[in-house]
């Protein structure tokens, strides 16, 4: 027997593009609410034309980059700078309970569809605005992307390599983390006095902001230390330990070891042959990033260059020592953890 899906009925108007807006849109609609995604006439959003396949630049389809964070979604074409189209929106607000949008701050106003407008038409609309840097400051219609909002964040500093220098992580920290999962978090919030017969409200979603806020161990570095860091082998959790830490194997492969509590550790410890290196752990006093985390590091690291990632896999995962491969994506979207069940 199928349930219902939680936001089953929710209707929710998605004005945004590219990554962050959309990617919380489809998880509402994921969660079984009616999401009508809006676009300008033209062009529509950048995402239909980024990162096109061969294959789609042939066919005309809309890339893959657009087909997955819009899909489950309906789809509308309104000119918000006529005054047909913005009449028309906020004849669709007025049945709606949710709208996303993710223009600079003030260009929904300047239109004449800002929140205060669409409020008058339907007082308990949810509005969630994101933006960059947020709706008011010194940097409100500063432009920006993902890597400049973890920049500035603080969380860029903290994804370095080894010599310090920061990388350039594929994955969206700050749109995904700072602006999708906040916007759906705070829309959903918003949702419940609108459930209990409040009114809505306007939420504006910071990716800055939200990704500062989640830089939760160099916070607590900080508070320990005004001259802590958390960069690459300097901490518990980014490499500082050898029982927390990532492993090259025979085959060039690598195993992620996360055996942070002792328990986890004197497992993995024995089935290594090397019972006596349980006693080195950071919870038994072993000195984080120092001497002889370092030394037992380097020992590990030469150990598992002994065998294959699959072979090392094959022994220790079925120990639930917490040793797990680091699998690409396309091994990661094969493997039987994510295959759906079937209906």
């Amino acid at each position: 027997m199928s349930q219902t899906l939680p936001l089953d009925g929710l209707c929710v108007l998605d004005l945004t593009r590219l990554l962050p807006g959309p990617v919380a849109t489809l998880r509402l609609a994921e969660l079984g609410a009616d999401v009508l995604k809006i676009e300008a006439p033209g062009a529509g959003d950048y995402a239909r034309s980024m990162l096109l396949s061969d294959a789609d630049r042939a066919t005309g389809t809309p890339s893959a980059f657009y087909r997955q964070v819009n899909r489950g979604k309906r789809f509308l074409t309104l000119d918000l700078k006529s005054a047909e189209g913005r009449a028309q929106l906020i004849r669709l607000a007025r049945d709606a309970d949710v709208l996303v949008e993710s223009f600079r701050p003030s260009v929904m106003a300047r239109l004449g569809v800002g929140y205060d407008v669409l409020r008058e038409a339907n007082p308990k609309l949810v509005y969630c605005a994101i933006t960059g840097f947020g709706s008011d400051g010194p940097f409100t219609d500063l432009p920006g992307h993902d890597l400049n909002y973890m920049a500035y964040a603080g969380v860029l500093d903290q994804l370095a390599a080894s010599d310090g220098t920061p990388i350039v992580p594929n994955f969206q920290i700050a749109d995904l983390l700072g602006g999708a999962l906040a916007a759906v978090t705070q829309i959903l919030a918003a949702l419940w006095p609108v459930a209990r017969g409040g009114e809505g409200r306007c939420l504006n979603v910071s990716m800055t902001h939200a990704v500062h806020a989640h830089n939760v161990m160099a916070h607590i570095a900080l508070d320990n230390s005004a001259d802590a860091t958390t960069r690459a082998g300097a901490g518990l959790l980014n490499g500082g330990t050898p029982c927390y830490n990532v492993y090259r194997t025979r085959d060039d492969r690598f195993v992620a070891v996360g055996a942070l509590e002792l328990k986890f550790w004197e497992t993995l410890c024995k089935a290594l042959g090397q019972p006596e290196w349980a006693s080195r752990h950071w919870s038994l006093g072993q000195a984080i990033g120092g001497a002889d985390a370092d030394e037992l590091t380097q020992s590990l690291a030469a150990l598992f260059r002994e065998r294959t990632r699959d072979e090392w896999i094959a022994l220790l995962e079925p120990l639930g020592c917490c040793v797990a491969p680091v699998l690409t994506p396309a091994e990661a979207a094969v493997h039987p953890l994510f295959q759906r069940k079937n209906a």
